[in-house]
């Protein structure tokens, strides 16, 4: 089974965050962690894997993303912080 993710990236605790979506998210993290993508990540250092979401379906997570999109920062920070309370990042937990 395909997996689609919706993740979100953070320069730091409390700092500039990144949403996207993608079907690899080791591979995607990978290439944002490394600047292998230009634009807005590499423009601002947002590296850190500290939220994600599974599905098994690609437009459940394409609405999922586009909602995230919308919220409001405090409700952004609230759900990283609800599941990461560290702001750890977790692309060492994803690839191992």
């Amino acid at each position: 089974m395909k997996y689609y993710y919706v993740y979100v990236l953070a320069s730091r605790q409390n700092g500039t965050l990144y949403i996207g979506i993608t079907s690899d998210l080791i591979k995607r993290t990978y290439e944002h962690k490394n600047d292998l993508v230009a634009g807005f990540t590499n423009k601002y250092h947002v590296h850190q894997l500290v939220h994600y979401e599974q599905f098994n379906n690609a437009q459940v997570a394409i609405a999922r993303e586009k909602q995230l999109k919308k919220w409001k920062r405090k409700w952004k920070l609230e759900l990283i912080e609800e599941s990461n309370p560290d702001w750890k990042d977790l692309y060492e937990e994803i690839c191992s």
